[in-house]
């Protein structure tokens, strides 16, 4: 349990949902709380209390104090006395029992285990305020295999204050409910979640223990607004800079050798808040989302070719540094805004010359629009930036 809040990386987020369901095991969060100085002493406090056992009083008095040294004022619950008292048992809580959940989760999935006792039951807490979904499901001895997709979205808690969990057997028991309740996995109306199941607790807590922590990075990068995503970014960057590196090599080398332009897209980096800020304060459209995207097409397709033939396509090597090259340019400032297009340049030093990359950013997202996305990319002499500096063509973000 200790072990994986521990693996946990800090997030500054405005509102609990702005990352969902399996990054929450990757990602420590306190709503509202967008300095990193301010998460790492909550996230210390929550730790110490786990790992001594000091329980919610004691973390009270710490939330207390870290509010105050830190100058946090209007989170959700600050001015009352319920509502003082509410917010940090919210924060221990689900800190506790999740990470409890995805200790548990990795006893339950460990291979001898499973063999042994292949199906899970669930079992109510007792809490006298139930749900009464979570009471039914434990009352009628509700057992299935471990890997029934049930457990996918119902694996507990399943909400704010549950503190239901499952139970190994080897077989269900006399009486036994051994199907999924009607309707399940029917999302409500009111939650957009299956019944029983709090907004966003609609996952298994430690069961994306394991996923990559850049693919959950990328997942949430595309629906987190430009500011939040941009935010989400710079703080995991660090951390799976490594992860994310590899990946995009494998990807390069997996399109290189199927040169037929499928639409496939990957996630290659994300705007920052600096040049979010720089759109705004010019009355300039904002992006929807934050994240720089590339389309297969442009490294196999008419546009590598052309470049090709006019000497100025980016290599392999150069392709598979693409990241750290929108990464460098970020760096060193090199960001300019195109003036007949609108399109954010991107100029950073490539083999030879430099390496121009051009951003074209989606203002309006709605339903599955298409993402920011690498429109070109291929090398520029320093005279033809110098030009277009000069003439005014692009104006520095």
């Amino acid at each position: 349990m200790l072990d994986f809040f521990r693996r946990k990386l800090n997030l500054p987020t405005n509102r609990y949902d702005d990352i969902e369901k399996g990054m929450h095991d990757r990602a420590f969060v306190v709503a509202g709380a967008m300095k990193a100085d301010l998460l790492d002493d909550l996230r210390r406090a929550v730790g110490q209390s786990i790992s001594t056992g000091t329980g919610l009083d004691e973390f009270r008095s710490q939330f207390s104090n870290i509010v105050q040294r830190h100058g946090w004022t209007g989170w959700t619950g600050e001015g009352t006395a319920k509502g003082e008292a509410w917010r940090p048992k919210v924060v221990f809580e689900t800190n506790l029992r999740t990470s409890y959940a995805a200790g548990r989760y990795a006893q339950l999935t460990e291979p001898g285990l499973l063999k042994r006792r292949p199906f899970w039951q669930y079992v109510h807490s007792g809490n006298e305020h139930a749900r009464l979904e979570h009471k039914a499901w434990s009352d009628s001895l509700l057992t299935l295999r471990a890997d029934d997709p049930f457990w996918k979205t119902h694996y507990p808690p399943n909400g704010f204050g549950c503190g239901c969990y499952v139970h190994a057997v080897a077989a269900p028991a006399d009486g036994s409910k051994t199907e999924p309740p009607n309707g399940w996995n029917i999302p409500t109306l009111k939650t957009g979640t299956p019944p029983g199941i709090d907004p966003g607790w609609d996952y298994a807590p430690g069961a994306a223990r394991t996923t990559p922590l850049a693919d959950l990075v990328e997942q949430k990068l595309i629906n987190l607004s430009a500011p939040i995503g941009a935010k989400m970014w710079e703080a995991m960057a660090p951390v799976i800079e490594m992860e994310r590196a590899l990946k995009w090599t494998e990807t390069v080398d997996a399109w290189q050798a199927d040169p037929v332009p499928r639409g496939r897209t990957a996630i290659i980096g994300a705007l920052s808040n600096g040049i979010i800020s720089a759109l705004r304060d010019k009355s300039l459209p904002i992006p929807a989302s934050a994240e720089i995207a590339i389309i297969d097409r442009l490294i196999v397709g008419a546009k590598q070719r052309r470049h090709t033939l006019s000497g100025n396509a980016l290599s392999v090597s150069e392709w598979r540094a693409l990241p750290r090259l929108v990464t460098q340019s970020k760096a060193d400032g090199r960001i300019y805004l195109d003036t007949h297009s609108g399109k954010i340049i991107f100029v950073a030093d490539g083999e030879t010359d430099a390496t121009k990359i051009v951003v074209e950013f989606n203002p309006k997202k709605t339903g599955a629009p298409p993402l920011n996305h690498v429109d070109t990319a291929f090398r520029v002499s320093a005279t033809d930036i110098d030009a277009s500096i000069k003439g005014k063509i692009w104006k520095p973000l």
